[in-house]
């Protein structure tokens, strides 16, 4: 039921200092020694999964009372590095970060902000952000991250749905607000008519912020799912699941204490706070934020070299991109590579050794979950695989049309066993009596085939997968092959009505740049296809098109379902049978 509201191998930097009168709590030792175990696992490429479980950290926990503020105090260290497109950045030691956080927890107790209040948090890459985030966790308060891509109507529903008490965001965000009904305390990070002014906190004689005893199950972050298929759900994790969960994220990017660790993502969603917060932090490294107002490949792989970056995460339309740049300077410090979000196609993971000699190591997780299945630094990498199951994770099968669990090579759901109580698990959909934790499985939707070695590839959402003359369709193995002709930035595959086979695969395709929507075009990129498909795979129809995708960038693929099942026209779309050159 729904919850009610309330690579290359160098060795490992030394560990940053740490003095704290809190950092003795048996809750950090015990985070900690499961955080030495898993950097220790990667330097020895051990079965992980099953040596590894999450800490008990016992009933009261605060990830920034209990693990920050004892890696930060008096660490000289960079703990956030904001680099912007101008050319300028922004650095702050994890010393200044602890007591930064402290005068904004201070400052925000004095407007009326304690344990369980909602906030919901609109900021950009700004270091207020994360300043933010720490200081009302310091209070035990319930972090809403939201985007800055939203409009009035959408945020007066994440208002009313998450109950916020309180909305912080940017002076040019918060006319947004004019329309939005509530009593919420209106809080600007910088000064706007009306509002609070958070600038004020660092005025404030910094002292220490009094331990919350903030349950371990206490409401922590509400986050609002992308929504590629339906309504943004509001996922609701504890003090633990993303806390102590990320230390598998943690594991699988790679990071080590001393590491500069920079990752592409916008603020707002899940993915921010895997690979911008918890992830890094966990293993005492640097987070290196570009904040730049458009994306440009050439200046981030420079970056990449001048900041000295370790460990690298891009979601895969960033590393479509960056094969299409000039990546001939080499890795610079680059150890690790990592990519999420989206499956990555083989291609780019080819391309991308060929130029810098390492390997992108796909992973799966939602919003719902932590990092849940990946390939490890030192494990060997399938091509198209997301790999294993990663630490502490139970992933297991079920079979879509039975409900039983799949033994060993073979496909089916992607579910999490409910039995093993996963920490790295929410505590489910606010507001929302189908929140997929009733019975035995909490059910991804995604659906994956696992190998005789116990690798899992992704097959598709269950309802993505479609049937076409009784074969079953797989939309990401088509796109795969379709994004490797290098007139093709993006596709997405769908079934078409067919009154002979049901339904045929047909493909929108965004095109890369200077690439004419022309008959020719449709010609080479069906020959292509036919060339490595199957033939109860190949596309039997395209349509150059602007692809349809949520505020986080994901396709929405039903959109383009419903488009063919409402509107049957070829008047824009290329079919096999136009082409009798395709006949020979």
């Amino acid at each position: 039921m729904g919850v009610e509201p309330t690579s290359r191998k160098t060795p490992p930097p030394a560990s940053a200092p740490a003095s704290s009168s809190r950092g003795d709590r048996p809750s950090t030792a015990a985070y900690r020694a499961a955080r030495d175990q898993l950097i220790a696992l990667h330097a020895g490429n051990e079965p992980a999964s099953t040596a590894f479980t999450f800490p008990d950290v016992g009933p009261v926990f605060n990830w920034a009372h209990d693990w920050f503020d004892p890696i930060a105090r008096g660490n000289p260290r960079a703990g956030l590095v904001i680099a912007a497109g101008d050319g300028t950045r922004r650095a702050c030691t994890f010393e200044e970060l602890a007591t930064r956080s402290d005068q904004v927890a201070q400052w925000l107790r004095d407007r009326g902000v304690g344990a369980g209040d909602p906030i919901l948090l609109m900021l950009g890459n700004q270091v207020a952000l994360w300043e933010t985030m720490l200081g009302a966790m310091k209070l035990g308060a319930v972090l809403v991250p939201t985007t800055t891509a939203l409009g009035p109507s959408e945020l007066a529903d994440r208002v009313e749905r998450s109950q916020a008490r309180f909305v912080v965001c940017a002076p040019p965000d918060t006319p947004k607000f004019d329309d939005v009904a509530g009593g919420y305390g209106r809080i600007s990070v910088g000064r706007a008519p009306g509002w609070w002014d958070l600038e004020e906190a660092y005025a404030l004689e910094a002292e220490p912020i009094e331990h919350p005893e903030s349950g371990a199950h206490d409401p922590l972050l509400l986050y609002f799912t992308s929504g590629t298929t339906s309504r943004p759900k509001l996922v609701e994790h504890t003090q633990i699941s993303y806390p102590v969960g990320h230390l598998s994220t943690m594991y699988w990017l790679g990071t080590r204490p001393g590491d500069v660790h920079c990752n592409i993502s916008s603020p707002g969603w899940a993915k921010h706070a895997w690979s911008c917060f918890f992830g890094p932090w966990a293993a005492e490294a640097t987070v290196l934020v570009l904040d730049y107002a458009r994306f440009d490949p050439d200046a981030l792989v420079t970056r990449l070299r001048e900041e000295r970056v370790t460990t690298f995460c891009a979601p895969p339309t960033v590393w479509r991109m960056l094969i299409k740049s000039d990546l001939s300077g080499g890795p610079g410090a680059l150890r690790e590579l990592v990519s999420a979000g989206e499956p990555l196609n083989p291609e780019v993971i080819a391309q991308v050794r060929r130029k810098w000699g390492l390997t992108i190591r796909d992973g799966y997780g939602q919003t719902e979950t932590t990092a849940s299945v990946g390939n490890p630094p030192g494990a060997a990498v399938k091509p198209g695989s997301m790999g294993r199951p990663l630490p502490g994770v139970p992933v297991v099968l079920v079979d879509v049309t039975t409900g039983a669990p799949v033994d060993g090579p073979g496909e089916g759901e992607l579910c999490l066993d409910l039995a093993a109580h996963p920490v790295s698990l929410m505590a489910g959909y606010l507001g929302d009596r189908d929140d997929g934790l009733a019975g035995s499985y909490y059910h991804s939707g995604d659906v994956a085939l696992r190998d005789e070695d116990g690798y899992l590839t992704f097959v598709g959402r269950t309802d993505d997968v479609f049937k076409s003359s009784d074969y079953k369709i797989s939309p990401f193995e088509v796109e795969s092959v379709l994004i490797e002709h290098p007139a093709v930035a993006e596709a997405a595959v769908v079934p078409s009505p067919d009154e002979v086979r049901l339904s045929v695969p047909k493909a929108y395709l965004a095109l890369a740049p200077g690439v004419e929507p022309s008959r020719d075009t449709a010609l080479d990129i069906l020959r292509f296809a036919r060339a490595r498909l199957a033939p109860y795979q190949r596309v039997r129809r395209i349509e150059f098109f602007e692809l349809p995708k949520t505020i986080s960038g994901k396709i929405r693929r039903v959109e383009l379902r419903a488009r063919e099942e409402a509107h049957p026209s070829r008047a824009a779309e290329w079919r096999e049978e136009d082409f009798p050159e395709l006949r020979t």
